[in-house]
């Protein structure tokens, strides 16, 4: 097997919402020059392939913003929704047939060469792709790329799509998020020997190491906020000890309450932003907590948030205890994004890869989900039991706070951290080490 000179692979995802980046931006350290490749957006993308890439992208994002449309856009979402629809788990059966999403991407691939341009770039110096993003593993294969095929998958549960037209017989490897991601892969026809457990990758800034010692103290700060009244606190005080270590257990407040609520890639759900902070107006003007609005890249949705905030009359919290997180580009706005979690006691947004973050003991509270995908995630929140379905968005200054005076919220924190995978990052660096670097004889042991 060839080393790799120092460089360990090309990571890629697709310039589509956040899921995909999100999730290939902590593998930036392992990737070669230290960059993600956008399969999408690269320099001297083919106009074939940019235009499919296009109208893909373009089209997802007015169907998701249609949706909101009295009666029709909710029928037209329903028959698209058909088509990336997770089957049911149980019961266990063969469900290696390929859907009709599936065909139509290997048919682009076959009949108009789609990726073949990319795949014969990364060819000119072969090292192991790790692809979020299922079409670029199948572009790899179909291609008959010379090195070692990777796909990470980006939700709890995930459609027949992910897996090719004959996975029984497939060299693409997965990395899978969760437990239930590795036995649909399973019933999907995809051999065992080709999955690897490893959790989601969480960005190593937050997490300290594999101590987790960042996670830990930032955890111990949190839940100071979330358990005013320490009804969790002084039950499972031992548990909290256990857990974050002594010099972690909560015993002052490190910063006010804080609520973040991030939109999705389409920004289709700015409303709630401010619906939210409308009913927090009275806490937000008194300086008793801070809100945080994530409008991620799109300058749209950051003019929306701060004239809405100052047409209510409250000019004076913007850039004070109301804050927008907004960047040019998606690496900058990670790294903002991931440094205000720090700080951040509950996480408001849509399920979907931003499940994965109440790893980082985080308690969340979801928007009604869309597509087949989030409501799984949904369901995979409330069984793990960090997450909740938000309220009536217009009485959340009631709602809000009965949780926090209950303890629930600190609970829900603890729960995401112990039953939520943490790992993946430096798991999936483990398994790339191992098989192709200098300590490849080293046995990987894996944590979840």
């Amino acid at each position: 097997m060839n080393k790799l000179n120092g460089q360990k692979a090309y990571v890629i995802a697709v310039d589509m919402g956040y899921g995909h980046q999100r999730a290939a931006d902590p593998l930036r350290v392992m990737a070669y020059k230290g960059k993600v490749i956008n399969a999408n957006n690269y320099p001297g993308i083919t106009k074939r392939d940019r235009l499919i890439w296009n109208e893909s992208r373009e089209f997802y994002e007015w169907i998701s913003k249609f949706k909101k449309v009295p009666f029709i856009g909710e029928f037209a979402w329903n028959i698209f929704d058909k088509f990336q629809t997770i089957p049911n788990f149980y019961p266990k059966r063969d469900l290696s047939k390929p859907n009709n999403q599936l065909k139509y991407f290997m048919k682009l691939i076959k009949n108009q060469d789609w990726g073949k341009d990319l795949i014969a770039r990364l060819e000119k110096k072969p090292l192991p792709i790790i692809t979020t993003f299922f079409v670029v593993a199948f572009m790899a294969e179909y291609y008959n790329y010379s090195q070692e095929i990777y796909c990470l998958a980006t939700d709890t549960d995930i459609s027949r799509t992910w897996a090719g037209l004959n996975p029984s017989q497939s060299r693409i490897n997965y990395f899978a998020p969760n437990y239930r991601v590795e036995q649909r892969l399973k019933l999907y026809g995809v051999r065992p020997e080709k999955i690897f457990l490893t959790g989601f990758p969480l960005p190593t800034e937050n997490l300290g190491g594999e101590n987790l010692g960042v996670l830990k103290s930032d955890l111990g700060h949190r839940l100071f906020n979330l358990d005013p009244k320490r009804k969790y606190i002084n039950v499972y005080k031992d548990t909290i000890r256990e857990q974050l270590g002594k010099s972690c257990f909560p015993h002052s407040r490190s910063h006010p309450l804080t609520l973040t609520f991030a939109v999705g890639g389409a920004g289709a759900q700015r409303e709630l932003g401010i619906d939210i902070v409308r009913s927090l107006r009275r806490r937000l003007l008194k300086q008793t907590m801070n809100v945080i609005l994530v409008a991620g890249i799109r300058n749209d949705v950051n003019k929306y948030f701060k004239d809405n905030i100052k047409a209510l009359g409250m000019s004076q919290c913007l850039d004070r205890n109301i804050k927008i997180i907004f960047a040019n580009n998606k690496e900058d706005y990670f790294k903002k994004f991931n440094r205000i979690l720090k700080t951040t006691d509950i996480l408001w947004t849509k399920p979907s890869e931003l499940s994965f973050y109440t790893g980082l003991g985080i308690p969340l509270i979801m928007t009604p989900p869309i597509g087949s995908q989030e409501n799984f995630n949904r369901k995979w929140l409330l069984t793990i039991a960090s997450g909740i379905d938000q309220e009536d968005v217009k009485y959340t200054d009631q709602w809000l706070f009965d949780w926090l005076d209950s303890g629930w919220f600190a609970e829900a924190a603890m729960e995401g951290f112990m039953e939520a995978p943490k790992f993946g990052t430096f798991n999936i660096q483990k398994i790339i080490a191992h098989k192709y670097g200098e300590t490849r004889r080293m046995k990987t042991v894996l944590q979840y």
